[in-house]
């Protein structure tokens, strides 16, 4: 597949979350269908020291909320952080993280 038709196929969001009101804060991220467990959902954050954290949000690490019960985690894969969820996810839910357990919340040494 040629760069340009990878560029047409680009989702900003996995087809199997939207985006919605959240009961947590503002907006959050939702399962459109149930999602089993250690289902990585993709790339949420790059890294990149010119922005605040020292990493760049992908539209899908802007929208996941605090969660001290999460459903998902963040794994690190190189200058990338993706989310991966730790438990089976129904319909509807939202999807969670704990945000006290990564680096990407802190304050970047810049």
């Amino acid at each position: 597949m040629s760069n340009y038709e990878k560029l047409k196929t680009f989702e900003p969001l996995p087809s199997n979350v939207t985006i919605k009101k959240s009961r947590i804060h503002g907006l959050g991220l939702f399962a459109k269908n149930n999602i089993s467990s250690d289902s990585v959902l993709g790339v949420t954050h790059i890294k990149d020291k010119r922005f605040s954290h020292g990493y760049i949000r992908t539209p899908l690490g802007g929208f996941f909320n605090h969660s001290k019960n999460p459903n998902c985690e963040a794994i690190y894969c190189g200058d990338f952080i993706k989310i991966k969820t730790i438990t089976n996810i129904n319909f509807n839910d939202e999807i969670t993280v704990d945000y006290t357990k990564h680096d990407w919340i802190k304050k970047g040494d810049e």
